[in-house]
Formats: structure tokens, sequence, C-alpha cells
């Protein structure tokens, strides 16, 4: 019996390029995100490298976050 996957799966260059062209980032993104790097052994460097920078930018301020 297989478990079915609960967190989508989400293009992560797509969602970062999304949120450095907007500057903005909601908590719905910021989850979409942790549950990427939390849920998946698989996720390559370059993935791993833009999340890391979109939540550098959220804590130097670069990004604002939004409900």
């Amino acid at each position: 019996m297989q478990i079915p996957v609960l967190v989508s799966q989400v293009k992560v260059e797509d969602l970062v390029s999304q949120i450095v062209q907007s500057r903005k980032i909601t908590r719905k993104d910021q989850h979409r995100l942790m549950s990427s790097l939390l849920s998946q052994n698989s996720l390559d460097e370059k993935d791993r490298i833009l999340i890391d920078k979109v939540f550098d930018g959220v804590r130097k301020g670069f990004l604002k976050v939004v409900d």
C-alpha cells in the first residue's frame, strides 16, 4: 500500500522567481519552500541555494513578508 504525498510538489525555481520579482513572500510561499526543504531528500544543490537566498533576503529585509 502506498501512502499519498500530502505536500504538493513545487517547482522551486518558478516559486523563487515569482518571489524575487514581486519582492514579497507570503506565508504560503514560506510554507511551500520549507516543505520542499524538509520533504525532499533529493532536492538538488541549485534549489537549496535558491531557497537559502530567499530566506536570507527575508532576514536582511530585501523581501517583504505578507499574509
